[in-house]
């Protein structure tokens, strides 16, 4: 889908389908809307009289023109109340938009600019969000059947604005980098486990640091045996899959200094292991890559948009399988880092191959770490799948990523990280046993990660409950969601222009 401007009005606008908003307090036509009522013989004002036509948030009536104007359908979108119209109302406006378009099979699409001169959105932020919005409301993955019929698709949304500002024209390269990058963390996700294997994974992101020209490195079983990288190994010794760490450089600075690590769980498959999982709902499993996805993804859109902040990405990449060769429980295990693992419950691998990636992203130069992970079912009870859980050993550092997070949409609660919590995950016979039990198992998951942290400043993202929906909603269909991509890359932007501090 091609998003670009048009200064052609929308009463003389060719498009299958023409986009006007409306708030909730209009009670007739107002500005270009009441310009299309009489191009339309008062219809419009019929429909509100009539209460078929509402300014209520999301709410959408669709109109045939009848060639009245050149536009084939005309959409008009409750925009709620005025005074509490934002950013974030504008991206998920925006997204219905393109669902209402994409339903009735339109290919070209115009649309007014919501929000324009509203006092609660800068202008950047008007293109920023409408083309986010659009870009990830335009998502589909079609899968593999033979008589499936692809998703209909958009080839132009043409943006009505008279004068075309250099803000107005970030806003779409912004917002639409952040939106094909949640895309590329969505598409890894929804891949079945057979067709994204680690070496595929790693495919991917050769392909990403090709494009932007970043510096890749792809470590395959033999050099982490002789790193000693003995927790992500362990956790692959059951699989025929081999093993992949991954790592991307994204250098946006003269000097490979103050570097961001962005650490994200590559799990391509989790059975469980030896501690199997029930059968029920396995083949969502699939999605135990969550954390690298969003990784990768990120990089996609920082490759785009280019900040001036240097980003390590690595990946600790593995399909965690039983076997005759798997690890068992109460094997003990030596990470990279030295640190000895007593292992009590194959199923909390994840930790397992993210504290060998935080110990390699350490030696690379990572000055502060995030890591993400689809980490614990905890999570889920907890917060269910509206908001992801963080923790953190430096607040400051988190409350950065709180700031970019609110500005990208995205919902996330800090957890407790009292030392209270640790003594839960401590072993009898090795350094770390890697499961605290069932009492605060996400807080003690991610203290468990983050004893690999150490004092380098260090945030946890557990995306168990946002990587996935089932429902869907106006910007994710039902699948993958891209869970914390935009949130890494508004971080990596604030770093990029303000700098750490």
């Amino acid at each position: 889908m091609k998003i670009e401007f048009t200064n052609q009005s929308a009463v003389n606008i060719q498009a299958d389908l023409l986009a006007v908003g409306m708030y909730s307090e209009e009670t007739k036509p107002q500005g270009i809307l009441a310009e299309l009522d009489q191009k339309l013989e008062g219809a419009i004002l019929d429909l509100i009289q009539q209460e078929d036509i509402s300014g209520k948030l999301k709410a959408t009536t669709l109109l045939h023109t009848f060639g009245k104007i050149p536009a084939k359908r005309l959409l008009i979108v409750g925009l709620g109340e005025e005074k509490s119209f934002d950013q974030d109302r504008l991206r998920e406006v925006a997204g219905l938009v393109v669902k209402t378009a994409k339903s009735v099979k339109a290919k070209k699409v115009a649309s007014i600019l919501f929000g324009l001169n509203h006092p609660n959105i800068s202008e950047h932020h008007v293109t920023h969000s409408f083309a986010e919005g659009a870009t990830m409301a335009h998502y589909h993955f079609d899968g593999y059947g033979l008589e499936k019929e692809p998703s209909p698709s958009i080839d132009q949304l043409q943006l009505i604005a008279k004068d075309v500002t250099d803000e107005l024209q970030y806003g779409i390269e912004c917002g639409s980098a952040y939106g094909v990058g949640t895309n590329v963390a969505r598409d890894l996700v929804n891949t079945p486990g057979n067709l994204m294997t680690p070496t595929i994974m790693a495919e991917k992101a050769m392909e990403i640091a090709r494009r932007y020209n970043m510096e890749v490195e792809i470590l395959e079983r033999e050099e982490m045996e002789r790193l000693g990288m003995g927790a992500l190994l362990a956790v692959a010794q059951g699989s025929e899959q081999p093993p992949k760490m991954i790592v991307l450089k994204y250098q946006g600075r003269t000097k490979w200094d103050d570097v961001l690590g962005l650490v994200g769980k590559g799990l391509t498959f989790d059975s469980g292991g030896i501690s199997i999982k029930p059968a029920a709902n396995m083949d969502l499993m699939k999605t135990d890559m969550g954390g690298a996805a969003a990784v990768l993804g990120a990089m996609e859109a920082i490759g785009r948009l280019q900040p001036k902040v240097n980003v390590l990405a690595v990946v600790p990449a593995a399909e965690n399988m039983p076997s005759g060769s798997a690890y068992k429980p109460g094997d003990v295990i030596t990470s990279m880092s030295g640190k000895t693992i007593e292992v009590l419950n194959t199923d909390a691998e994840g930790r397992l191959a993210l504290a060998d990636g935080i110990t390699y992203a350490k030696q690379l130069g990572a000055a502060r770490i995030i890591d993400l992970a689809t980490l614990t079912g905890a999570a889920v009870v907890a917060l269910g799948s509206v908001t992801t859980g963080t923790m953190t050993n430096n607040q400051d550092f988190l409350d950065d990523f709180m700031k970019s997070a609110k500005k990208a949409g995205e919902k996330v609660w800090q957890l407790p990280a009292f030392d209270e919590y640790k003594e839960q995950i401590k072993s009898k016979i090795a350094d770390l046993k890697n499961t605290g039990g069932r009492e605060a198992g996400t807080i003690t998951a991610g203290l468990f990660v983050g004893s690999f942290a150490e004092d380098t400043p260090w945030i946890h993202l557990d995306i168990a409950g946002t990587a996935w929906t089932d429902k869907g909603n106006s910007l994710n269909p039902p699948g993958a969601t891209g869970a914390m991509v935009r949130s890494l890359v508004q971080m990596a932007k604030h770093y990029g222009k303000h700098g750490m501090k």
